[in-house]
């Protein structure tokens, strides 16, 4: 199933999200890191449902109850275990899916390869999963230390945030419930999820992340590239639907000459539409890249579908969903970049010691 992500700084997670509860297993974290707890917590928090009217009203709380791994407040180098409770499903809201699919959801594609699915929030396929990966992310944040890692909302719907990420006050993200850094982008994101909410209906949206103070010569120069292994880990994230670093599309209006980064004699870039890797490793400039998340599959209204046998039923939405992911998937963003970089800075290591 895929539930290990990494290769050194390694994470893997389990549960499901109608289950008792959902956790994992992080491997490979130094040992002697002191860690702040409250720090964990508090990006659990910035994930978990309910912290809102416009996002899901499912009330968890999330705590974190780690079980291994850590001494006296400070990482062994052992197998670091945790466990998050779920204790606020509602079971009953998903029995009328038990025999039918949701369009755009993984119900159809689990049964055709396992033959079997828990359809009860969509089980394993759940975002309710990323809880974990935010756990692993803020321990990777802790042991990255001066590496900043910002994501933040920059659209919604066809609501754009226009600034350009260097002039980013990243202090404001946290200052609203969209995590747009701009309040009057804000303010029009949030009334248009109020609105489609109202509808019954769902939008979708884009992160955008700015990691800054990244030591060049992290990244491996062929399989293994930096933004590549970025990418996999945003398109890993429930209902990403592209990914994007650098100059993106955007780069294939330019001409080559105005494309090209140009060094300053520190060895810094004048521009950077490289987005802060090259040849699949850091520069040291900054790090940026966008992902863009598709609307919630799930609609509070009717719709038509197919049941198990092939026949054309009709199924009204049921249950507490987002209708619109963004706000609660910076954190997510985060964390997955998080433990990207912490992977390559373990395998820098080994690379210098080799």
């Amino acid at each position: 199933m895929g539930n290990t992500f990494g290769k050194l700084f390694k994470l893997t997670t389990y549960g499901e999200s109608h289950g008792l509860a959902i956790g994992g297993i992080l491997e490979g974290c130094p040992a002697g890191l002191e860690l702040d707890m409250d720090a964990i917590q508090y990006e659990m928090d910035r994930r978990k449902p309910g912290q809102s009217a416009i996002v899901t009203q499912r009330k968890e709380a999330d705590k974190v109850v780690f079980h291994s791994g850590i001494f006296e407040g400070r990482t062994t180098g052992t197998p670091i275990g945790f466990v998050i409770e779920n204790t606020n499903q509602k079971s009953k809201d998903y029995g009328h899916i038990k025999d039918s699919y949701r369009p755009s959801h993984a119900d159809y594609v689990y049964d055709q390869k396992y033959g079997f699915r828990d359809y009860r929030g969509g089980g394993r396929s759940s975002a309710r999963e990323t809880a974990c990966r935010v756990v692993g992310g803020a321990i990777a944040k802790q042991f990255l230390k001066n590496i900043g890692i910002n994501a933040f909302v920059s659209q919604v719907g066809d609501v754009a945030l226009e600034t350009p990420p260097s002039d980013i006050d990243f202090g404001k993200t946290e200052s609203n419930p969209v995590r747009c850094p701009d309040s009057d982008t804000a303010e029009k994101m949030e009334e248009l999820i109020r609105k489609v909410r109202k509808q019954g209906d769902t939008i979708g949206g884009v992160v955008s992340c700015v990691i800054q103070n990244v030591p060049p010569g992290l990244g491996e120069p062929v399989f293994d590239k930096l933004h590549a292994e970025l990418g996999k880990a945003m398109l890993s994230i429930n209902a990403v639907k592209g990914f994007e670093y650098g100059s993106g599309f955007q780069g294939v209006t330019m001409m080559g000459s105005e494309h090209n980064d140009r060094y300053n004699s520190d060895g810094t870039t004048r521009t950077n539409f490289s987005g802060g890797v090259q040849g699949g490793i850091s520069n040291g400039m900054d790090i940026y890249f966008k992902v863009a998340f598709k609307p919630v599959a799930t609609l509070i209204q009717a719709y038509e579908t197919i049941d198990k046998e092939g026949n054309t039923v009709e199924v009204q939405g049921k249950g507490r969903h987002d209708p619109c992911v963004v706000p609660r998937a910076v954190p997510i963003v985060e964390a997955m970049a998080a433990l990207v970089l912490a992977d390559f800075s373990l395998l820098a290591r080994t690379n210098k010691m080799g």
